[in-house]
């Protein structure tokens, strides 16, 4: 038995995230075309027809541009709070979906999907009813949380104790402040309901850190007002200053905007690379 993750694409752009077990593989987000999200399934092995259902964090187009036409072409169930539904509905970003394909979830009440136990948790974003999704199987749990303008208690409770966690590194505080941006909008990125900086993100990792969290994958890179290298370094930094080995303890990687990441499976306590890094 095995605990699958893998970044399909994670950045201001587009956002997608596969998880899943030997016998049930979920999406987390659909934020680029299908195409791109078919395409880079399978460039990690995995066959889209293979898709149980699909999660949704939020109804920000990053996040939702290729849910209706996965939907349609696989038959996919698609999860999200009422909230998200009633944003999402209004605008009709995702055409049309059948009616048995719109199920909701909510905060704090878990689903169970065959050998997955998919646990949505709050997160303060400026969307209708935003969530974080921490996934558990056999004894393993990966956490999703992205989007967060604020570290939270509830956010810290869910990704505590991973295995592997995604987490949002946005921006740098210079880059943004220093950046093209209007000061509106600079206001909205810091804010409590915008986004993590790469220093926040580093203080939450050293704030849930456990010896189980075998990797971490900072997400959700602002093209504009952010590096890759920059957040790695500041992240690093911020964790080797509290005692967390990155060569040694727990992988830390920076996630694609464009292609997918390396598909990392869990069985026991080993960490394998099921495939090559790509794009990274």
């Amino acid at each position: 038995m095995a605990v699958h993750f893998c970044t399909i694409a994670s950045g201001s752009s587009g956002n997608c995230i596969f998880v899943g077990s030997d016998s049930t593989r979920i999406l987390i987000d659909a934020g680029l075309s299908g195409k791109r999200i078919e395409n880079g399934l399978t460039s990690v092995g995995i066959n889209p027809n293979s898709l149980d259902a699909l999660f949704v964090t939020h109804e920000h187009s990053d996040h939702i541009q290729g849910i209706g036409i996965l939907s349609r072409r696989f038959d996919l169930p698609v999860y999200a709070t009422p909230g998200t539904w009633q944003a999402m509905d209004a605008y009709n970003a995702l055409g049309k979906i059948h009616p048995r394909n719109k199920l909701l979830v909510y905060s704090d009440e878990r689903i169970v999907l065959n050998d997955l136990c998919i646990n949505p948790f709050s997160i303060p974003h400026d969307a209708a009813e935003p969530v974080g999704y921490a996934i558990e199987s056999e004894g393993r749990k990966i956490a999703v949380a992205t989007d967060i303008g604020k570290p939270t208690p509830l956010i810290e409770h869910n990704i505590s104790d991973c295995d592997v966690l995604l987490i949002e590194s946005n921006h740098d505080l210079d880059m943004l402040e220093n950046g093209p941006y209007p000061i509106q909008l600079k206001r909205r990125i810091r804010g409590d309901f915008g986004h993590l900086s790469n220093v926040a993100a580093g203080q939450l990792i050293t704030c849930v850190y456990s010896p189980r969290l075998v990797a971490v994958i900072l997400g959700h890179l602002s093209e504009e007002n952010n590096r890759p290298a920059i957040a790695f370094d500041t992240v690093r930094n911020i964790l080797h200053e509290n005692g967390i080995d990155t060569s040694a303890d727990t992988r830390l990687v920076v996630a694609d905007r464009h292609h997918p990441g390396r598909l990392i499976s869990l069985r026991t306590h080993d960490l394998t690379d099921a495939s090559p890094a790509i794009g990274m």
